[in-house]
């Protein structure tokens, strides 16, 4: 697959890899240029295609360059993809409206950008419960036993502009007195099974060249930390959400639509 962009080239990257779940049996192999804004740069790109058939995905905002690609991969007999086009013609005709294309506008440094990257750095800071002092402005808080994705997912809602902090359940340590007193966040408790939490801290130990067996990663100890785990959200009323099967990307969703009902709760209340 030949992915061409203008741009950082994310969105083509989300595509593909979207596209290709559909295809468990297959590998793909992806050459991905971005940033392909002059002839010279194309014609890069044009001759590795032709070296190595694929199909090609792009988007590209400048017509002469689009066409230049669209008619070499017409010659070759080359699926060639413009992958917006669709998206753009529907909302064309339902806004009446003509698109003005803007060249990395995605990217832009607006607003919404900086709200991201002052998420990203507020969950960078209060990851692994520390800075317990102003948890208060978080949007997110996720809590859960060791091993239960809460860092990752914390830096996935991160990039979506949510202030996202982690507080780990330890055993024999009492969580924060903080936990249990902010009002504004919503809190998420993440669980999975004893078995696969104990094989994460198996590969855990590995990496660090740790051999020893310990409760750490004894199941039944697990089971114990899990228990108490459940019992501290159904005490508080907070919300679980089991990531054994999930994506971080999945659980990231289940948080933000957790996050939404909540939001129309407190508006119906209003």
């Amino acid at each position: 697959m030949h992915l061409i962009s203008d741009a950082t080239g994310e969105t083509l990257n989300t595509v593909a890899r979207a596209a290709m779940a559909y295809y468990a049996d297959y590998q793909p192999v992806e050459h991905i240029y971005a940033l392909v804004r002059t002839p010279k740069q194309l014609a890069r790109a044009l001759i590795e295609i032709e070296n190595q058939p694929g199909v090609v995905l792009f988007t590209l905002i400048d017509t002469d360059l689009r066409s230049q690609l669209e008619k070499r991969c017409a010659e070759l007999a080359i699926p060639c993809i413009s992958i917006l086009d669709p998206v753009i013609a529907s909302l064309a005709q339902y806004l009446n409206a003509q698109s003005r294309p803007q060249l990395a506008g995605q990217h832009a440094l607006n607003a919404e950008y900086f709200r991201r990257i002052d998420a990203l750095n507020f969950t960078m800071i209060h990851d692994d419960g520390q800075h317990t002092n102003d948890l208060d402005q978080a949007d997110v808080i996720l809590t859960g036993i060791s091993r239960s994705s809460k860092t990752p997912t914390s830096i996935y809602l991160a990039n979506r502009g949510i202030k996202t902090a982690n507080i780990p359940i330890v055993p024999n340590i009492p969580a924060p007195k903080e936990l249990e007193t902010v009002t504004r966040p919503l809190i998420v408790g993440l669980i999975a099974s004893a078995e696969r939490i104990a094989q994460i801290r198996k590969h855990r130990l590995l990496a660090m060249n740790e051999h020893g067996e310990t409760d750490y990663v004894d199941q039944d100890a697990i089971a114990a930390e899990l228990s108490h785990m459940r019992k501290l959200c159904t005490r508080h009323n907070w919300p679980i959400i089991d990531v054994t099967r999930r994506s971080i990307e999945e659980t990231a969703a289940a948080v933000i639509n957790l996050m939404r009902e909540r939001n129309e709760t407190k508006g119906s209340e209003t």
